[in-house]
C-alpha cells in the first residue's frame, strides 16, 4: 500500500508541476527536467548508437521542444510518457535530416545509414558488450530494438513513430535480434 501512496503522490507533484511550467515557472520544470533527463538520456543515447555528444544534445533538444510544446500535453497519459515519446521523436527526426544532409552532401548509392561509435566505456562487462552490439546495428534495425525491447513500444506505436510499415517494424526486430546475437557470439 505505501508503494501506491508513494506514486500517486509522485504523480500528484508531477501534475502540479507541469500545471506551474505551463503557467511559465522555469524552476517547475527544471524540476521535471531533474526527474526525467536520466531516463530521457538513456533512450536518445541508444537510438543514436552510443553517441554520447549526440546524446547530450538530443536530450537538451527533448526538453526545449517539451517547454514549447507543454500547452499541447493534455494529460491523458503520464508526463513521463509524453516526454519520453516526444524525446523518441526529437532523436527519429534528427536521425533523418542527418541522413538527408548526408545524402546531399556525398554520392552514395542506397539509403545511407549511420553506424555510430561514440563513447562506450560507460558500463563494464556484459552490459557494455550489450550496448556496444546494439550501437552496431544499423540505424532502422537499432530504432526499432531499442523502443521494442528497451523502452516497451509495441509495434504499431514504433511504426507511427518512425513512419514505417508495422511488418517492417517486426522484421527490423528480428534483424536486430539476430545481428546482436551474432555479434555478442563472437
Amino acid at each position: 500500500m505505501a508503494s501506491w501512496e508513494a506514486n500517486t503522490a509522485h504523480h500528484d507533484d508531477e501534475t502540479a508541476l507541469v500545471s506551474l511550467a505551463r503557467d511559465g515557472d522555469r524552476v517547475a520544470f527544471e524540476r521535471l527536467y531533474r526527474q526525467h533527463r536520466d531516463r530521457i538520456y538513456g533512450l536518445v543515447w541508444r537510438l543514436c548508437g552510443g553517441d554520447s555528444a549526440l546524446a547530450e544534445d538530443l536530450l537538451q533538444e527533448s526538453f526545449v521542444r517539451a517547454w514549447q510544446k507543454l500547452d499541447s500535453f493534455r494529460g491523458d497519459s503520464r508526463f513521463g510518457t509524453w516526454l519520453h515519446r516526444l524525446s523518441a521523436n526529437v532523436a527519429l527526426s534528427d536521425r533523418r535530416s542527418r541522413i538527408r544532409y548526408i545524402e546531399r552532401e556525398t554520392a552514395l548509392e542506397g539509403a545511407v545509414e549511420r553506424g555510430a561509435t561514440g563513447e562506450k566505456d560507460v558500463y563494464a562487462g556484459l552490459r557494455m558488450d550489450l550496448e556496444q552490439a546494439i550501437s552496431k546495428l544499423p540505424e532502422r534495425a537499432r530504432t526499432v530494438l531499442v523502443l521494442y525491447d528497451i523502452e516497451g513500444y509495441s509495434h504499431a506505436e514504433i511504426a507511427e513513430i518512425a513512419g514505417m510499415a508495422v511488418g517492417s517494424s517486426k522484421a527490423q526486430l528480428h534483424r536486430a535480434r539476430k545481428l546482436v546475437r551474432e555479434e555478442l557470439d563472437k
